[in-house]
């Protein structure tokens, strides 16, 4: 991405030299203390990482370089739970769907990036479900892996290949790009983009984030429709259970947790609980690194050897030598107590249930999948999961800035991971091209539940 050498002396450049290497090595060093993960890193490439960035912060211009380079070697954790945000002031200055004239949205689709969406008045010129060809002269995943990727924490590849069409042209006011599209009728176009103010403020299509956070609505076979886009607020399960007396009527119900990116926990329980048996409720196993100092320091002097055999020799048996090597190497781990939540309610929807998902399924929302993971009557239907939760600890950066790194580990009842995998569907169905122009009258996930429930 080039910045034009005019604004570029408008991003601020506040940062000395000592608190730049401050920042890097707090980062640095918390990673290595709390982020759950790390036995998944291998240790010499994060270190040589991290000696990369020391000498990469010292040549940056400016605050934006400066955390550019503090999100690159975020991203090699692969966690979204796991972040370096820019600081608010920077943050604002930046540029994503607006370039004057034009309003363009990028969306990933099966491997490509389509625009998505265009301001109403230009819809004729770049039409929607034109692929972009290229950026600045280089095919699209190329850039992408060369200037997009690399910045992005995630901790799958479907999210990870979402953010990076969303953020295509990411940049400042005054930033240039050459695109190559080609349109839906195959005509190769050309565009140079300018990111300014666009005052044209309606889209061709309505954004999906402009929908309610829940809605109901009768789809035909008598299914009860049940969308919830956010566990954020309890509106949504107020809402819920006024529509309880219609979801009674319904011969199978589906629920769409499609772009629901979580919220409250403790919100999707109280939705989750009208369709489970029983009163009780389980959900994930949880695990933060249990990190005892005297302990790792014994462990540095093990090998992985003597976790085999033991320590004879220091009067260590197998198990003790592993307890000891797991400390020092970061796989020691304090679970949890795992309980059940006890949720009454006279209530209980016991008909065929189609959940759907897609990858911005996040967190509560997979705690929403997780609690209902077992029930016989219900299923998954669409896409993995975002596979991104956790706790994270939140560090105070330079500038005013923060950063989250993620301290616990969240599994599915049987101990197996899917943080960094996503809740695999029990029915794949990856949404198409028409899906994302045309959502007013193609829905190929919606479709495929309605016909496995009108089969029940």
């Amino acid at each position: 991405m080039s910045i034009s050498n005019i604004l570029k002396a408008q991003i601020p450049n506040t940062i000395s030299p000592v608190d730049k290497q401050f920042g890097l090595s707090k980062f640095w060093s918390d990673v290595n203390n709390n982020f759950v993960y790390l036995y998944k890193i291998d240790q010499e490439q994060w270190n040589q990482a991290y000696r990369e960035a020391i000498a990469a912060i010292q040549e940056t211009k400016n605050d934006y370089e400066y955390f550019r380079e503090l999100q690159r070697l975020c991203a090699l954790l692969k966690d979204g739970h796991t972040q370096v945000f820019l600081p608010e002031a920077l943050e604002n200055q930046i540029m994503i769907t607006n370039f004057g004239e034009y309003r363009i949205l990028f969306s990933h689709v099966q491997g490509k990036v389509y625009v998505t969406n265009v301001n109403k008045s230009k819809s004729q010129i770049i039409p929607i479900g034109s692929e972009v060809i290229k950026v600045n002269g280089l095919p699209t995943r190329e850039y992408q892996q060369k200037y997009v990727l690399p910045f992005i924490s995630s901790s799958t590849e479907g999210d990870l290949l979402n953010k990076a069409a969303y953020n295509l042209l990411s940049g400042f006011e005054g930033d240039q790009y050459r695109i190559e599209i080609k349109t839906p009728k195959g005509k190769i176009e050309h565009f140079t983009l300018t990111h300014s103010e666009t005052l044209e403020n309606e889209w061709s299509s309505i954004p999906k984030g402009n929908q309610k956070l829940s809605e109901f609505k009768w789809l035909k076979g008598e299914i009860g429709y049940f969308a919830i886009r956010s566990f954020d607020d309890v509106s949504v399960v107020q809402d819920f259970e006024e529509n309880l007396p219609e979801l009674q009527k319904a011969k199978s119900i589906i629920i769409d947790l499609r772009d629901n990116g979580g919220g409250s926990g403790r919100n999707a329980l109280n939705v989750a609980k009208y369709f489970v048996e029983g009163d009780s409720i389980y959900g994930a196993r949880n695990y933060s690194r249990e990190i005892i100092p005297t302990e790792r320091a014994i462990g540095s002097f093990l090998t992985a050897q003597d976790t085999i055999n033991g320590k004879e020799q220091w009067g260590l048996s197998k198990e003790e030598a592993t307890n000891l090597y797991k400390a020092y190497s970061g796989t020691k781990f304090h679970s949890y107590e795992y309980k059940a939540n006890y949720v009454q309610t006279k209530v209980k929807l016991k008909v065929p249930v189609v959940i759907l998902t897609n990858n911005n399924t996040a967190s509560a929302a997979e705690d929403f999948l997780i609690f209902l993971y077992n029930q016989k009557n219900i299923i998954r239907i669409g896409e993995y999961s975002n596979g991104s939760t956790g706790q994270p600890l939140q560090i105070n950066l330079p500038a005013n800035s923060t950063a989250w790194i993620c301290t616990k580990k969240v599994t599915l009842a049987n101990g197996e991971e899917f943080v960094g995998i996503g809740i695999k569907p029990n029915v794949l169905v990856e949404k198409d091209l028409q899906d994302i122009i045309n959502p007013s009258k193609y829905d190929s996930q919606l479709q495929e539940a309605i016909i496995y429930l009108k089969a029940k």
